[in-house]
């Protein structure tokens, strides 16, 4: 496992945004899986960056996202505050803004009428494009990946899910009190790709910054491997996993000086985990 530390969210979420970039220069038809939220934000914007003004291509590769709330879908007519849609938020961080294509595209579909087939068909469809080269990640603030609540199976694939307490308070502050959405309109359900089908991609990049993370990076990469914390579930990944944190988000971990050392040796003898 790679830990890497930076300074601040800025210099984080550009290391991250060159890794995704790196996977896409080697392989043009990668297959990305995409995560939704305010920690991705910088490195998506990135993304961007690299695309407008050094040509990073997207036209081959294709995306999967981690999850969609139940109940809610896309709907491009509507200004983007009104709109809470995960789909929305990947179309306006970032799909509009590069040239990937439409149909290399797929988000949990929240409208759908048929949830449960819905979830076997994503799986389905992920399989069918070869699985997933890159997973980006973030984490909850009680250690959950995508909608993979505290005590979910470790095992677990793509599913309904409801949510926890938490998560609708983080998520009603991020998304919907902005909007003017009573707390009580919010879906409390969820399409999510499972931990054992997160566990499938061939490398996964987790992101964190801030110091309301700190305690549970610490867990989830030094702590014991518990459904409670389903992002601890990294420990198991056979593939290659990079961890890339600001300094507040690392702050908490007890072999910070180890993991801050073995960054500078790969750095002084060209090993930078930028592959």
């Amino acid at each position: 496992m790679n830990i890497i530390i930076k300074e601040n969210y800025e210099q984080m979420s550009k290391y991250a945004a060159q890794i995704i970039a790196n996977f896409i220069k080697a392989k043009p038809d990668c297959v990305l899986g995409l995560a939704t939220g305010s920690t991705q934000i910088g490195a998506y914007r990135e993304l961007i960056r690299l695309h407008k003004e050094e040509g990073l291509d997207f036209s081959q590769v294709k995306t999967f996202n981690l999850d969609e709330y139940l109940g809610v879908g896309i709907d491009l007519s509507k200004p983007y505050d009104l709109d809470q849609s995960y789909a929305r938020f990947m179309h306006e961080e970032l799909f509009k803004h590069v040239n990937i294509k439409k149909e290399n595209i797929y988000i949990p579909d929240g409208l759908t009428k048929e949830p449960n087939k819905f979830c076997q068909w994503y799986e389905e469809q992920i399989k069918k494009a070869g699985g997933i080269d890159l997973q980006l990640l973030g984490i909850g603030r009680d250690g959950h990946w995508a909608f993979n609540e505290p005590g979910s199976s470790l095992a677990t694939r793509t599913r309904i899910h409801a949510l926890t307490k938490d998560t609708l308070d983080d998520n009603y502050e991020s998304f919907y009190k902005k909007a003017g959405i009573e707390r009580s309109q919010m879906p409390h359900f969820a399409i999510t790709m499972g931990i054992g089908t997160i566990l499938e991609a061939k490398n996964i990049l987790m992101i964190a910054n801030g110091l309301k993370k700190a305690e549970v990076v610490a867990q989830c990469i030094e702590g014991p491997i518990t459904s409670q914390i389903t992002a601890s579930a990294i420990q198991l990944h056979s593939g290659g996993i990079t961890v890339v944190l600001d300094k507040e988000a690392a702050s908490k971990l007890k072999n910070l000086e180890h993991y801050m050392h073995v960054e500078k040796l790969k750095r002084d003898y060209g090993l930078d985990s930028i592959a």
